[in-house]
């Protein structure tokens, strides 16, 4: 059944800045849809949210798996008929952290371990949600980068970030980048707008306790550029309203 009210898909919505960026998105009234690799965890975290009056909708969505994206496109088409905002939160990190530099020693394991959650699960899930998202009056697409994802800032010696290089993760944001790029081209003709967003670092499981950021600031970007006006950004690359360099 179509509803009036704005329809959010949130993947890896059980924890940290995903469960966040459910809960702020249902505080401002969008019905949020809590994906989770486990429908025990998408239902609990589904029940946290309504305690708190939020209208939440749990979803099974392990984001690798080929049928529970086909079953997540049927289940939001049959229930909403409609899909208009996508939040492709899910992702991992670096097998030995984030901040431990190492490239010609990854193995292939780990490429084919990030890439395939980081990218090419995003991709599948895009694709999967398209057709929903183009019901939408307003479709926005909002994918989790990194800055660390920044060819610019790697290649710039003086930069926040350049000693920190774990070539797996980085490059798996850098594709990410380049999927927003060519999506939004690609959807420059519909009312979709297609966005990277650099949460920032934050305390998470990912980003550990040395992180400056509280998770609810990290929640933020995907906030705002879920819910862009017709004249915000797109194909852009934002932090806190700001853009960032590719």
């Amino acid at each position: 059944m179509a509803t009036e009210k704005k329809v959010a898909l949130v993947t890896g919505a059980n924890r940290g800045i995903g469960f966040e960026t459910a809960r702020q998105l249902g505080q401002k009234g969008v019905t949020v849809v809590v994906a989770a690799r486990t429908l025990k965890s998408a239902e609990e975290t589904a029940s946290k949210l309504k305690t708190e009056g939020i209208e939440a909708f749990p979803l099974k969505l392990d984001v690798t798996n080929a049928q529970d994206r086909e079953a997540a496109a049927k289940t939001i088409g049959d229930k909403f008929g409609k899909l208009d905002i996508l939040v492709n939160n899910a992702g991992v990190g670096a097998q030995d952290g984030i901040l431990t530099p190492k490239t010609v020693n990854t193995t292939e394991e780990e490429l084919q371990t990030i890439f395939g959650t980081n990218l090419f699960a995003t991709i599948a899930v895009t694709r999967s949600l398209l057709p929903l998202l183009k019901k939408s009056a307003a479709g926005r697409i909002v994918n989790l980068s990194s800055v660390l994802g920044s060819l610019t800032l790697h290649a710039d010696p003086n930069s926040p970030i350049a000693s920190i290089k774990s070539f797996a993760y980085d490059a798996s944001k850098t594709a990410i980048n380049a999927f927003t790029i060519h999506l939004a081209a690609e959807l420059k003709d519909t009312k979709i707008k297609v966005n990277s967003a650099h949460p920032g670092w934050v305390k998470t499981e990912m980003g550990t306790d040395a992180a400056p950021m509280e998770i609810p600031d990290g929640a933020k970007t995907s906030v705002e550029l879920a819910l862009l006006g017709p004249d915000g950004p797109n194909g852009r690359f934002i932090h806190l309203g700001q853009e960032l360099p590719w």
